[in-house]
């Protein structure tokens, strides 16, 4: 199994927030095939040998993915993505 871990603090109101979420997931989903759905203030995300979550607070967004073995080699790409999708949406990591 390989692990993804993001965290990032945002500026932007909890509803842009959960919207960025929401885009990150969708753009995942169309690339990757995941469905998703929202818990709270968690998106849930998954597929066969992935799942994940994305949790939004009023001062950070927190991405988790975890691969499963079949996966592990998109690790990198996935997670370059993710950090890519969050500058755009939540600013650089400063």
């Amino acid at each position: 199994m390989s692990e993804i871990r993001v965290c990032r603090a945002h500026g932007v109101t909890l509803k842009r927030a959960r919207k960025g979420a929401e885009q990150i997931a969708e753009e995942l989903g169309e690339e990757f095939g995941l469905d998703h759905e929202w818990d709270g203030n968690t998106l849930r995300f998954q597929r066969m040998g992935v799942a994940g979550h994305i949790e939004v607070s009023k001062t950070e967004v927190e991405i988790y993915v975890k691969l499963g073995f079949l996966l592990m080699a998109l690790g990198p790409r996935i997670e370059h993505e993710i950090n890519r999708f969050c500058d755009e949406k939540f600013g650089p990591v400063s």
